[in-house]
């Protein structure tokens, strides 16, 4: 029909000021002929405009009206524009929910539901849902008569007349009376089987705890006993057909659509359990094999539906069994686990929408909660509720959480539920993704009451409630741990000291008395520097207990914060740079290394804080501080303490980027690749112990001698030195090489360079606050019978004449460290020819290195070490994979320049580019080198001494497994992956090195 422009564009701006996107349809859909009585009325288009997506709102009631009978649509208009509760209601279901709208057009009498509104109504319970069931006589009629009742609380909800938590007390309700119309139908299918048992089904999740969504899985679990008279096992069946039946009536998708899935994964045993046990068969389970996340969903159980009295007959029976949860063997280690997020899980493009398991989540509110209620729930029956809301308030109302955080979290927890609820109501899907269609975005948001600039100030809203929920999570345990050793205002609640120790067993703390001091210690007091720890100290508990050894951390930081508390930009450190704080606890927490070289000097934490601090510092950067330092000194003792006071800082600032590499932060993931970080150790390590011996030497030259010594020196890198593969605990094993400047006494020259020697060995082990480099000149000609220091000449001649096969092959990780840069490289070519033969190996030579390893293996291991485990002399360790690398080189590296290198990855990379070895070969004995070096370099990190094997102790073997990556309760896991690696690795050395 023709418009008058003028009326058009009218309208046209009505309608956009009413909120509409698309305000042409709309004027298209309210010129239908139905709509001729109302199309200009103004209450109809405010009460549209009201709604969360009037677009949406509008369609779904043309649809409704189109779906009445003709004689009863003016009447639904009617009733609309003069019965505000309606349309309020109508209104508000349709711009909310397209899934309600197909179902209103596909059963428009039902929008009959809304018009009622007494005050049974507003609040009905399981009763009143139960009556609305009642004339359900099958499953589609069921799934009618859901949506039904599902539609009266959806409209109290989007009209505010229930808020979020009253919602979801309604949903769990209509899910009790839906569960309990199944079961009445699936009884009237097979009466004969219902009079063989007593079915009770118990609600577990969600819908137990009363905290149900529009869209979920509800979790059940079945328990039965036979009738009396029946026989236990055929009862058990016809129960178990009965439990499927009501699980088909409400899962399975018909004209009528589906209801939701009923999961009974929750059972003993999971899925491969039987669907249906008697009581005593759950309590066998529970007693014997439960782990605790079992014991935390039970926390959530109730009796919905069937035999009443054996329901609550359950309840009774398995509470105890949760309230002892605290008390089991492997509570701690459970707890840990469970405490990490499953941010890992979630797609990398999803993780920023996840409103449920993403950082600042529902699942976090939720599991802070729980945990909480199994730790101390067993003293305080007031926190054993099924609600998540119910709990935080009785938590805050016993001090076990702080009355703000729980108000807070309170209110973040409503608005990501109140979110949750509108996405899935929108199409009844069950999703927890925040959209990110701008449409979407814009309903959601003005569903939830914001009206200005809905995409904007939701997302704004979210991230701040998500980010509260991120803030307080960790808090939530801890904060009450400080006021139990606070003096708080009169009248405030606090947790026991007795609740406190509860919490910090729970939380992995085997000395929580300890604990407790510490916490005092560095919180009490009502001066500036206890108030940042109290800010502080929270977070870090959290951290500390994520790691194998919480009591470690928690004492080393308090010695740290005890030796810098009064130094100003400590704490500020710590307050302002957000990686500072989460490095600091992750280093403390390890082991021993790295806590005990940074009480030694604990400025160096200011490391951690420096975006930058944690890389490795060149060589050459590192020599030029040195050698700077050395000048400046007034003696040689005194330069070498500055010297190893670098060292001391090098090494703790190498063992801090190692254990943050190794376990990652909260901004920043774990190094997928260990061999990066071997490499990166061990060249630091090298380049440390190289820089400490220039350094030492060049102030014992200086004390004695002033700038020139009377001959030649330089310092030759053996073994993993001359390898660039040291760990914490290596010594550096060296050569010592001289030359005669001219016009000097040979005698003269020799005596100067072992009077270097000596002093230099002596300065590098006096006894002082900074740990001690150990120089091992054991590989030197005639080991520890021979001279410590020889001329090129002495070298050449004996080499010449008396070296034996190990000993060229020693001479393959040889690599001038420090000294005279000339004199390494004249050394380097002199003994080329030796480890680099030019005709390769005979077969004698070969046979006499074969004979000497399989002498080695068999002499060597320490007696009763497993040799399956042993990193260096056992099956497939670093002996066996370095020894099969270096018969290569010798055989080859003259023909292959590429192999002539003093690293054992770098060697075995060249041989498997030449050919020598197939790639799965060299990935094997790559991949088992490098876990045996993180093995060793692990037990020193833990530990603080060097071992070869792994710990005995179990806190040390677990911590020693975190830094391998593995989770708390794996440690049988990483020593069977140890053992698989290695023999894999052992394979290979059989062929490729004995010829096997």
């Amino acid at each position: 029909m023709t418009m008058v422009p003028g009326r058009r564009s009218s309208t046209f701006t009505r309608l956009l000021r009413h909120g509409f996107t698309d305000p042409s349809a709309a004027e298209r859909l309210l010129d239908l002929p139905d709509f001729s009585s109302v199309r200009t009325d103004s209450v109809l288009l405010d009460a549209l405009g009201a709604t969360a997506d009037p677009d949406l709102a509008l369609r779904g009631l043309v649809r409704l009206v189109e779906a009445e009978e003709a004689g009863e649509r003016q009447i639904l208009l009617d009733t609309l524009v003069t019965a505000k509760p309606l349309r309020d209601r109508l209104l508000g279901v349709l711009g909310a929910s397209e899934a309600l709208g197909d179902h209103l057009a596909r059963h428009p009498r039902d929008w009959q539901a809304l018009v009622t509104y007494e005050a049974a109504d507003l609040h009905p319970g399981i009763a009143e849902f139960e009556q609305e069931l009642a004339g359900a006589d099958g499953p589609d009629a069921l799934r009618v008569g859901y949506r039904r009742s599902l539609l009266s609380i959806a409209a109290r909800d989007v009209c505010g007349t229930t808020d979020v938590a009253e919602t979801a007390a309604e949903l769990a309700d209509l899910a009790t009376a839906t569960l309990r119309a199944a079961l009445r139908i699936a009884s009237a299918a097979a009466p004969d089987d219902a009079a063989q048992c007593r079915l009770a089904v118990i609600a577990m999740g969600k819908c137990g705890g009363h905290e149900l969504n529009y869209v979920s899985d509800v979790d059940v679990i079945f328990v039965a006993e036979p009738a009396d008279g029946a026989e236990e096992s055929k009862a058990m069946q016809a129960a178990t057909r009965l439990a499927s039946h009501l699980m088909r009536i409400c899962s399975d998708t018909t004209v009528e659509g589906t209801i939701w899935p009923v999961d009974a994964n929750l059972r003993p045993e999971g899925r491969n359990g039987p669907l249906v046990r008697t009581l005593s068969s759950h309590l066998a389970y529970y007693q014997r094999w439960a782990k605790t996340w079992e014991f935390q969903a039970l926390l959530k159980a109730r009796p919905v539906a069937g035999d009443r009295a054996l329901g609550e007959e359950y309840v009774e029976a398995v509470s105890p069994l949760v309230w002892q949860a605290a008390d089991r063997e492997n509570f701690v280690p459970d707890v840990q686990k469970m405490r990490r997020r499953v941010v890992d899980t979630i797609p990398a493009d999803r993780v920023d929408r996840e409103l449920k398991l993403g950082p600042g989540g529902l699942r976090d509110v939720e599991f802070a909660v729980q945990l909480l209620q199994l730790v101390h729930g067993r003293s305080d029956p007031s926190l054993r509720s099924g609600s998540t809301l119910e709990a935080l308030g009785a938590l805050a109302e016993g001090g076990y959480v702080g009355r703000v955080d729980a108000v807070q979290l309170d209110d973040a927890y409503r608005f990501l539920r109140a979110m949750e609820h509108r996405i899935q109501l929108y199409r009844l899907r069950r999703t927890h993704l925040v959209p990110d269609e701008e449409p979407d975005l814009r309903r959601l948001g003005r569903s939830l009451g914001l009206r200005t600039d809905p995409i904007a100030e939701l997302n704004q809203a979210w991230r701040r409630h998500a980010s509260v929920v991120r803030r307080l999570h960790e808090k939530l345990f801890y904060r009450p741990l400080l006021d139990a050793v606070a003096q708080l205002a009169p009248g405030e609640s606090r947790l026991s000291t007795k609740a406190a120790t509860a919490r910090l067993v729970a939380l992995g703390y085997e000395d929580p008395a300890a604990a407790l001091r510490h916490l005092e210690a560095l919180s009490s007091g009502v001066s500036r520097k206890a108030a940042i720890q109290r800010t502080l100290l929270p977070v870090l508990l959290g951290w500390f207990a994520d790691s194998a050894d919480p009591d470690a951390g928690l004492l080393g930081f308090r010695k740290v914060s005890d030796a810098l508390g009064k130094t100003p930009w400590y704490l500020r450190l710590l307050r302002d740079e957000g990686a500072a704080a989460e490095n600091l606890a992750r280093v403390l927490s390890a082991g021993r290394l790295a806590p005990d070289l940074l009480l030694r000097a604990p400025e160096a934490v200011s490391i951690l804080g420096d975006p930058h601090g944690l890389a490795p510092r060149s060589r050459e950067h590192l020599e030029q501080e040195v050698l700077a330092a050395v000048g400046r000194a007034d003696d040689a003792e005194t330069a070498v303490a500055v010297v190893r006071g670098v060292r001391r800082r090098e090494l703790f600032r190498t063992t801090a980027a190692d254990l943050i590499g190794s376990y990652g932060t909260e901004d920043s993931p774990a190094e997928p690749d260990p061999g990066a970080l071997v490499d990166r150790v061990g060249s630091a390590v090298t380049d440390l112990n190289a820089v400490t011996i220039a350094g030492a030497l060049r102030a014992a030259v200086r004390a004695e001698w002033g700038d020139t010594l009377p001959t030649r020196f330089a310092v030759i890198g053996m073994g993993r030195f001359g390898g660039h593969e040291l760990g914490y605990g290596s010594d550096a094993d060296v050569l010592f090489v001289h030359e005669p400047r001219a016009g000097v006494d040979e005698q003269e020259a020799g005596r100067a360079a072992n009077r270097v020697v000596a002093e230099m060995r002596r300065l590098l082990q006096l006894p002082t606050a900074d740990p001690p480099l150990l120089i091992d000149p054991d590989l030197r000609p005639e080991g520890k019978n021979g001279p410590l220091v020889r001329t090129l000449k002495s070298y050449d001649a004996y080499y010449r004449r008396w070296s034996l096969g190990w000993e060229s092959q020693a001479l393959l990780r040889a690599e001038p460290m420090a000294g005279d840069l000339d004199l390494g490289a004249e050394f380097v070519a002199l003994i080329d020819p030796l480890r680099y033969p030019a005709d390769g190996l005979g077969e004698d030579a070969v046979r006499e290195i074969r004979r000497l390893k399989a002498r080695m293996e068999s002499e060597r291991l320490p007696r009763g070490a497993d040799p399956t485990l042993h990193t260096k002399l056992g099956r497939g360790g670093l002996s066996d994979v370095e020894w099969t690398v270096q018969l290569m080189q010798m055989r080859h590296g003259h023909e292959v320049p590429a192999l002539r290198t003093t690293r054992t990855r770098a060697a075995l990379a060249a041989a498997r580019a030449a050919d020598l070895i197939s790639e799965e070969d060299a990935q094997t004995l790559d991949e088992a080198w490098v876990l045996a070096t993180r093995v060793r370099n692990a037990v020193m990190l833990v530990r603080g001494r060097p071992g070869d094997t792994f710990p005995s102790v179990p806190r040390e073997l677990t911590a020693v497994g975190r830094y391998l990556g593995y989770e708390e309760g794996h440690v049988g896991d990483m020593l069977d992956d140890y053992r698989r690696v290695t023999r894999r690795a052992r394979g290979v050395v059989e062929e490729r090195f004995y010829g096997g």
